[in-house]
């Protein structure tokens, strides 16, 4: 369906015309003349018509171009059919921990140890790709929690905004779980009941924010929103120095009781990620929760068509502005040698 987005533009249309009828006219004085050379002037009478029939097509081109130009600027455009949106998904606030313990290069990928951020933007990156359908929105805390992302169905957004996390962007030597926790039900509680999901990772234990975990977590019971906690890091990696190799706990730090009592004090569930392949399979069965339907929404694809209108207009002026150039001038008979013509014609009637 055709449709003008600025219709009230249309009541230019008539300016051009108004301007002409209302302005002033200089006044317009005729006199007699008789002339015995009449067939010069009725050459000259010919070139007149000549000019006069040119006004009158400059006249229709202007009028065109005008119309054309209005048209563009009511900025017309093509609304195609309504289309229904995906409707169904959950609402996912993802809060990542990027506190500087995250730079422990604990976890392997094809045999190379890599940090724990880096294994956790390529995996949740994809569990961010296959969510299609629900909301997603990114929280990043580490000595302070601030959202990233709000909720969106822009999924490569989002991806993006947890791509370009980097440890350093936020106080890094502390981890504020609690507040993450806090920010994430500001953000969740008005959304649809049974369709508010947190899902928390992190590395390490509380230790700064305005709010514990645990009552984070009641918060977050009492405004029905389900939290799944995931706790990232190795059990034990060799660490070798000139006094030889000795097995370490990275993750001694990792408050495994208190994740586990905020998942399930909220109906969800902790998960544990040992390794790249712990993490992938955490997601995985993330993945598997249960859609609900949620208000329907619908689109009509709109097309614009202004640039039709507004590209004829120039054509048009380009062709005006040829018919404008003097040809006479630069290929025939110049206004000069038509005046001696007329003069050597006058003083042959004289001279009679």
């Amino acid at each position: 369906m055709l449709e003008l987005t600025w219709p009230w533009v249309l009541a230019l249309l008539p300016l051009p015309y108004l301007v002409y009828r209302l302005a002033a006219r200089a006044p317009r004085q005729d006199a007699a003349l008789f002339v015995p050379f009449f067939s010069m002037l009725s050459r000259l009478q010919s070139d007149s018509d000549n000019i006069a029939n040119g006004r009158l097509l400059s006249l229709i081109l202007c009028s065109l171009i005008w119309v054309l130009l209005v048209l563009a600027g009511s900025r017309p455009q093509w609304l195609g059919d309504p289309v229904q949106l995906p409707s169904t998904g959950r609402d996912l606030m993802l809060s990542v921990d990027i506190s500087g313990s995250m730079e422990a290069q604990d976890m392997v990928i094809g045999n190379r140890q890599v940090s724990r951020i880096a294994v956790v933007k390529e995996v949740i990156s994809d569990f961010v790709e296959r969510r299609e359908g629900d909301r997603l929105g990114l929280i990043l805390f580490a000595a302070h929690a601030y959202i990233q992302a709000p909720l969106t169905f822009d999924r490569a957004t989002v991806g993006t905004l947890l791509e370009e996390a980097d440890i350093g962007i936020i106080e890094e030597s502390a981890t504020a779980i609690g507040e993450s926790i806090g920010l994430g039900v500001k953000h969740l509680r008005t959304r649809p009941e049974n369709s508010r999901v947190l899902i928390l990772l992190t590395d390490g234990v509380n230790n700064s924010g305005e709010i514990d975990p645990e009552q984070a977590g009641r918060l977050a019971a009492t405004e029905g929103i389900k939290i799944y906690t995931i706790g990232i890091g190795a059990d034990q990696v060799i660490q070798r120095s000139f006094f030889g190799a000795r097995a370490i706990n990275p993750s001694a730090e990792l408050d495994e009781a208190v994740l586990t009592q905020i998942a399930e004090a909220t109906g969800g569930r902790y998960f544990r990620a040992r390794d790249v392949n712990n993490l992938v399979e955490i997601y995985e069965e993330l993945d598997r929760l249960e859609a609900i339907e949620q208000d329907e929404q619908t689109y009509r694809p709109t097309k614009v068509l202004f640039y039709w209108p507004l590209g004829s207009a120039l054509v048009l002026s380009f062709l005006l502005a040829l018919l404008l150039i003097p040809w006479r001038l630069l290929f025939g008979i110049t206004p000069r040698e038509q005046a001696d013509e007329l003069d050597g014609a006058i003083t042959g009637e004289e001279a009679r």
